[in-house]
């Protein structure tokens, strides 16, 4: 009995096999392995391969899992997914068409295999033939399964061609669905637009109808009033334009008795004044505006010079019922203050042991201060180029520029990025004009920063050291609560 072996060798010379064609080609590297089993069928051992799942498989799986999911994905998710699996089956059905030309090929050689083996089997005899003869059939029955598996390959590639062509039609259904939609939500929008539109004229409409039911109501109020004011007319039309005649003649009165009074007040205080200058031994010379010096001068030769008197100036109230001492100004020139604007001042000139009192009209404001002021108190922080005369009480050798802030919650006084002094509104802070008989005194403040630490500033012209003091005493008293004068003033 002879034994049959899996594994058929065979030792016959290189010339005897005939050579394979150089034009066939191989899908893979390696041939796959064959053996006999009972019954003389052939049995392929199996390949070790990763055991992931197929590629139809997954189709089918994600095919099922968009059916499921229909409802609930949206439509431009739905027609991504069709895509997605459209490419996948694109690539199944390459894969298929690889496999048909495997198929091919695998014929091709089992033909000239088959060729060869029956050629070798006419060259030999005995058991070497029986072996050819075994591998002969062996090749039969491959060339058999191989026709086995065409068969299962063209099912699968027309399966294959199925799905291809239900996912591209499922594609270009929601592509369909995706432009349908996207048309539906461009015709919503513009309807949404058209109802803004709508609802906004109908708004501007209501409106200029209130509007003009106002322009109407009070066109029709003015006419009841007019109505009113005829009727009235007709029925008293002489005793109303009586009392209207009256009122207009005591209206005429009261005018021209003002000006007279006005005018009478006027040549009164001429006529005090040329009384007192006609008995005065010495008189104010300058104009009482603020921004001007008032100085004291003698009215002959014969009274004593100027530098033997002691003088001492009063800011009177308004009302002329009391006067108050000016601290620090007991000079022979005094330069006015805002705080003196609407006030009378008067000075008191003791001379051999005799008081004499010379007395100034209410000194006037200037012209273009008031708006001036107003424009820097517009801003949070007003600059002012100032040269420091004095330093606590001692002359200050330097005459170079500074810049003195003036803001709403501190002043500051500084050169370039060195300070000087630095304080916040508080109630030691000293602010007024210079008092004392100085040449440019119209120009200068006195600034006491703090207790121990005072100036003297000199600015560029009367207007800005006016300005300077009326926006500090602003900010001072609106932001802080604090009233800025000078030392010993009255408020």
């Amino acid at each position: 009995m002879t034994k049959i072996s899996p594994v058929v060798e065979m030792k016959m010379p290189m010339e005897a096999v005939l050579p394979v064609s150089a034009d066939v080609s191989f899908a893979s590297n390696s041939f796959p392995k064959y053996k006999l089993g009972p019954n003389h069928q052939i049995l392929e051992e199996p390949i070790e391969e990763n055991q992931d799942p197929l590629l139809k498989e997954v189709i089918e799986q994600e095919a099922s899992h968009l059916s499921e999911q229909h409802k609930r994905l949206s439509v431009r998710d739905l027609a991504s997914k069709f895509d997605k699996n459209l490419t996948a089956a694109v690539q199944l059905s390459n894969e298929a068409k690889l496999r048909e030309v495997a198929s091919l090929e695998g014929h091709v050689l089992l033909k000239k295999l088959r060729d060869a083996l029956e050629s070798l089997r006419s060259r030999l005899a005995g058991k070497n033939k029986e072996d050819v003869e075994k591998a002969i059939s062996m090749v039969e029955a491959l060339a058999v399964k191989l026709t086995q598996k065409e068969g299962e390959l063209i099912q699968e590639k027309f399966e294959v061609k199925k799905l291809l062509n239900f996912l591209k039609q499922a594609s270009e259904d929601a592509k369909k669905l995706v432009n349908q939609e996207r048309s539906f939500s461009c015709a919503e929008i513009e309807s949404a637009r058209a109802v803004v539109l709508r609802i906004g004229e109908a708004l501007e409409e209501q409106e200029n109808a209130s509007q003009a039911s106002k322009t109407q109501d009070v066109d029709e109020l003015v006419e009841e009033v007019q109505e009113a004011r005829r009727i009235r007319l007709l029925h008293q039309p002489s005793k109303v334009m009586a009392m209207e005649h009256e009122l207009r003649a005591l209206r005429d009165q009261i005018r021209e008795k003002s000006i007279f009074s006005i005018k009478l007040q006027k040549e009164l205080t001429i006529s005090k004044r040329s009384e007192e200058n006609k008995y005065c031994l010495y008189k104010l010379h300058g104009s009482e505006t603020l921004g001007s010096c008032l100085r004291v001068q003698p009215c002959s030769e014969e009274v004593p010079p100027i530098s033997k008197c002691s003088f001492q100036w009063f800011r009177l109230s308004s009302e002329g019922s009391w006067r108050e001492a000016i601290s620090g100004a007991n000079r022979s020139v005094y330069a006015s203050d805002p705080l003196d604007v609407g006030r009378v001042l008067q000075v008191d000139i003791v001379s051999n042991g005799k008081k004499l009192t010379t007395s100034t009209g209410p000194i006037q404001p200037v012209a273009g201060l008031g708006s001036h002021v107003e424009t820097l108190l517009r801003k949070s922080n007003s600059e002012f180029n100032v040269v420091i005369s004095q330093m606590n009480g001692q002359d200050h050798s330097s005459h170079s520029v500074h810049a003195f802030h003036v803001g709403k919650m501190r002043i500051k006084l500084s050169r370039g990025w060195i300070t000087k002094a630095r304080e916040i509104y508080s109630p030691a802070m000293q602010l007024c004009g210079v008092r004392s008989d100085a040449s440019n005194a119209a120009k200068a403040v006195f600034w006491q920063a703090r207790k121990g630490l005072s100036f003297v500033l000199t600015f560029e012209s009367e207007r800005e050291r006016n300005a300077a003091i009326m926006v500090a005493r602003k900010y001072a008293l609106d932001c802080n609560q604090v009233v800025l004068v000078g030392p010993d003033d009255l408020v």
